[in-house]
């Protein structure tokens, strides 16, 4: 990850950090955690074979899931520690074939509320440095605490 993050700053970062390294399926299709900032959060990633539909596009689930994922982390960064962050229900429009080296996903808090936020994540395809944008997701975020095996 990249910055030099204040002291509250940093924690916010460790907390997102050691809740993604908990999601399995975030390995299994090779995805990484980039950025991590007050209501942003940024995951890549490589475009490989394997993520691949028939066409040679990503697919659209691995599209999703890392846009989903962008979206509800940085929802989970306006929510009080040890809260956690479930997605109620999400809408995407793929916009492009999913091509290149590398997608991006950028997720931002529209409105955080105490128990629904709102968040979009963009999907950017990269090839040779040039970025296009290849999905938008808009997603409604439902914080929980207090229910057993789930926060941050």
């Amino acid at each position: 990850m990249t910055g030099a993050p204040s002291a509250v700053g940093s924690a916010l970062v460790a907390r997102i950090e050691t809740s993604f390294a908990k999601q399995a399926f975030m390995t299994t299709l090779g995805a990484r955690l980039v950025r991590v900032a007050p209501g942003e959060v940024e995951i890549a990633l490589p475009v490989s074979a394997h993520l691949c539909q028939q066409h040679g596009f990503v697919h659209a689930g691995a599209v999703s899931t890392i846009a989903d994922s962008a979206a509800g982390y940085a929802a989970l960064t306006a929510m009080p520690e040890g809260a956690g962050i479930l997605t109620a229900e999400f809408k995407i429009n793929l916009l492009a074939p999913a091509t290149g080296d590398e997608l991006r996903a950028l997720g931002k808090v529209v409105k955080a509320g105490r128990t629904l936020t709102l968040a979009t994540a963009e999907v950017f395809a990269i090839s040779g440095g040039a970025r296009r944008l290849c999905a938008m997701l808009t997603a409604t975020c439902m914080a929980i605490a207090g229910r057993e095996g789930v926060r941050d």
